[in-house]
């Protein structure tokens, strides 16, 4: 009698987790992050955060199911940093999530940390710097996560990566002064330099004739989204962020920063010419556009090396592929309908110190004193209730299981890429420009694909609206965001705190976290004040500048700034001039005073010499 493992279902279970752990691997990085000079643009050479002496950073890589292990120490003397793997859930590890003050404390110089987690997914990601505006300087790479399973994998021949980005000559730092600042009220961003393929000016990719390539393209931009493009070749689009999709042929994508897509390229026959690729940066979201901006970057794709690389051709116009009727490839269905939903209003406005911030319906995000993690693990079960979070952290609180529906209108006229921490989302909707805020009770606005294209950043197009629904199923603290740096450095945050109780019972934080936080004096036990007496007393919470007196907008800020600014022209001349006046007045006083004077002194003269005669007489 033939035995099968079916009749045994639990030890089949066990014996294909066995199997897993035996094919798992462990991948290790030793990242020791410092300064280094570069000049990736061939125009300007500058100093920019690079890993082990060496810029750019080394792109990730990994197998879906390994361990991987990343050993950070900060050596760059001035500043803090973290590392956040962008668009991995980090299930059962969202210590291991990266952005400072919400799962962990800033590494200062001279300390280390170890990131160490699991990876239970696949496809396109990246890794960057999530602390004070920081990974433009040069602190971003691609992060690749192999599978063995991947379902176009018998088409493929070989894999590249291709990151595409935005530039700037000016360190961050400097950058961030000028653009929150009370002489920038407009709030226009900082506008980039230059773009980069694979961080140089001059990139070339030799392919073969007649093969498949896998093209893993990731922008790890600051600000511009990208039009991409490949004269003479299209892309069969395969993957966005992590989520394989049904093969959709495109012959131009737009990727903005954050978002990544992988598509099948295939090579021509014959080597009789190369071919020139174009990442064009999206000028849409700059408010100027300097002369010397070098808004395209070209690469080329080499048949055959002794011919010459043409130049790019100009494209009649920008017509991307719309990613909205991408169906992924498991054809996951529409989620129920939302047990919670959340309404933010994207709004760019002012404070009462004159600088530009960003904002969720009427709150700009500001850093808690005790990072939001160490709050859910150390308020018991008050951890539940958003008000220990504090106002400024935009806390919104999820039992595990709901199903969450993000509804996002932009009262802006600029674009803005969002992304979820700890998330793929089903996108709903998503308008055009101009369409105004969303209407629930429009059922032509709630007429929801019945399989929703999935990913972890989306964008939210200018006077627009959309529509994000996902499953509260990875207990965590996660940030929701523009993923625009500008916007991000200005406050347009939200963080979801998901199964807040939950996370007490499971999550142990590593003692070298800690360790880290007890360096730079940051508390990890209370609220968002760091109050563990009385967790509802947020005095002394970190809060952003008070508003501005109703009825202000930036543009009436210009236009007081100039009237104050004519007010005190004006009043100088005034002064000016009527001190011109007093001065002459004065004199005039002064004149006659002394010939009263001078004509008094003589008629008491001319009064003595009588008395003296009339003496003598007498």
């Amino acid at each position: 009698m033939a035995i099968s493992l079916s009749h045994f279902p639990i030890l089949s279970v066990l014996l294909l987790a066995l199997y897993s752990l035996a094919e798992a691997g462990t991948v290790t990085y030793d990242f020791n992050i410092g300064w280094v000079r570069a000049n990736p643009d061939g125009l300007f050479e500058r100093t920019v955060i690079g890993i082990n002496g060496a810029w750019p950073p080394p792109t990730m890589e990994a197998t879906k199911g390994d361990r991987v292990i990343v050993n950070v120490e900060n050596s760059l003397g001035n500043q803090t940093t973290t590392l956040h793997f962008h668009g991995l859930f980090q299930n059962g590890t969202t210590y291991m999530d990266g952005p400072g003050q919400v799962t962990q404390c800033d590494i200062l110089s001279g300390q280390k940390m170890i990131y160490n987690f699991t990876v239970e997914q696949s496809g396109t990601y990246w890794y960057h710097s999530h602390d004070k505006g920081q990974y433009p300087d040069g602190i971003r790479a691609p992060f690749i996560i192999h599978d063995p399973e991947f379902p176009y994998k018998d088409q493929v021949d070989q894999e590249f990566t291709i990151s595409v980005s935005d530039w700037y000559h000016d360190e961050m730092v400097s950058l961030i002064s000028k653009f929150i600042y009370k002489g920038n009220p407009t709030g226009a961003e900082p506008v980039p330099n230059s773009g980069l393929i694979n961080d140089t000016a001059s990139f070339t990719l030799d392919v073969q004739p007649g093969k498949t390539y896998l093209v893993h393209m990731v922008n790890i931009g600051a600000f511009a989204g990208q039009y991409i493009w490949f004269e003479g070749h299209n892309m069969s689009i395969v993957e966005v962020d992590g989520v394989f999709t049904e093969e959709a042929e495109a012959e131009m994508i737009y990727i903005s920063a954050a978002q990544r897509c992988s598509f099948l390229l295939t090579t021509k026959n014959e080597t009789t010419a190369n071919y020139a690729f174009v990442a064009s940066m999206d000028t849409s979201l700059f408010d100027v556009l300097p002369d010397d901006l070098q808004w395209n970057s070209t690469g080329h794709l080499v048949y055959n090396k002794e011919l010459a690389l043409p130049t790019a051709a100009e494209v009649a116009e920008l017509n991307e592929f719309d990613d909205f009727t991408l169906v992924p490839y498991d054809k996951q269905p529409l989620f129920r309908d939302a047990d919670q939903t959340v309404q933010l209003d994207v709004i760019m406005d002012n404070l009462g110190d004159g600088k530009p911030y960003a904002f969720f319906n009427n709150i700009s995000y500001v850093s808690p004193k005790v990072p939001t993690l160490f709050t859910a693990m150390t308020t018991g079960e008050n951890a539940s209730n958003p008000e220990v979070y504090g106002e400024y952290s935009h806390p919104f609180v999820l039992d595990r299981g709901q199903v969450v529906d993000i509804i996002l209108n932009n009262l802006d006229s600029g674009k803005h890429p969002f992304h979820l921490h700890g998330h793929h989302f089903q996108t709903l909707v998503r308008t055009e420009e101009e369409a105004g805020v969303f209407d629930g009770t429009n059922s032509s606005q709630t007429n929801y694909p019945a399989i929703p294209m999935r990913r972890d950043t989306l964008v939210l197009n200018p006077n627009g609206n959309l529509v994000i629904r996902f499953r509260a199923d990875n207990p965590g603290i996660w940030l929701f965001h523009c993923h625009i740096e500008w916007h991000m450095d200005q406050g347009l945050i939200a963080t979801i705190v998901e199964a807040p109780l939950d996370l007490q019972k499971s999550l142990v934080i590593p003692d070298d976290h800690k360790a880290v936080c007890a360096a730079a004096g940051i508390p990890i036990a209370g609220n968002a004040a760091g109050n563990t007496v009385d967790v509802f007393n947020l005095k002394g919470q970190n809060h952003p500048p008070a508003p501005l007196p109703a009825g202000f907008t930036p543009r009436g800020i210009v236009a007081m700034a100039f009237s104050v600014l004519a007010a005190v022209l004006g009043m100088a001349a005034i002064v000016w001039y009527g001190l011109a006046d007093m001065g002459a007045a004065t004199k005039v006083k002064e004149e006659q005073r002394i010939a009263a004077f001078s004509a008094e002194q003589n008629s008491r003269e001319r009064q003595g010499s009588s008395d003296v005669s009339e003496t003598k007489v007498g």
